[in-house]
């Protein structure tokens, strides 16, 4: 599912590129110049990735319930912006390998995309998508957090809460 998830956000991101220039030609009375289009193309862009992570995250074929959006959100930063993406990726890669705690990952990936948007100097509509997004992926691991402050939260290949170790006198 997780390759699925990446691709879903891949997908959106290509089709909004795809879909302002045709939209445009399509309902346009004049044709529009270039520089139009490239104007909108980021916008478009930006709703496109709020869409899809809503849209996972609360989709209306399973009753507004869904996924956390990372992997989606890791689509989207990946055919939007690749540096964001592999960065997000590379920090996500190395907390795992280190903690083997999914949720934790998931959580400084997004901030990593936050910082990074911000300092590549993307347009205003990508980082207004990677921060909004960022934090709607913050906020859909709410319970984990509470699990991560609790010190109750699995690792990876764990069936259950990680036991806590006894005080020793």
């Amino acid at each position: 599912m997780l390759i699925v998830d990446v691709l879903k956000g891949v997908a959106a991101i290509i089709m909004a590129r795809s879909f302002c220039p045709w939209l445009a030609a399509k309902f346009s009375a004049t044709p529009p110049t270039a520089l139009d289009l490239q104007a909108w193309v980021p916008w478009t862009v930006g709703l496109a990735g709020i869409a899809v992570l809503l849209g996972h995250g609360r989709s209306i074929w399973l009753n507004f319930t869904g996924g956390k959006s990372a992997a989606t959100g890791l689509g989207v930063l990946l055919a939007m912006s690749w540096p964001v993406g592999l960065g997000a990726a590379t920090t996500f890669g190395i907390v795992l390998a280190s903690t083997r705690i999914v949720s934790l990952n998931s959580i400084l990936a997004a901030l990593t995309a936050i910082v990074l948007v911000c300092v590549f100097d993307h347009p205003l509509p990508y980082q207004s998508l990677v921060i909004a997004g960022g934090l709607y992926v913050i906020v859909r691991h709410r319970a984990n957090i509470g699990r991560l402050l609790a010190g109750t939260e699995p690792r990876l290949g764990q069936t259950g809460p990680e036991p806590k170790a006894e005080a020793q006198a």
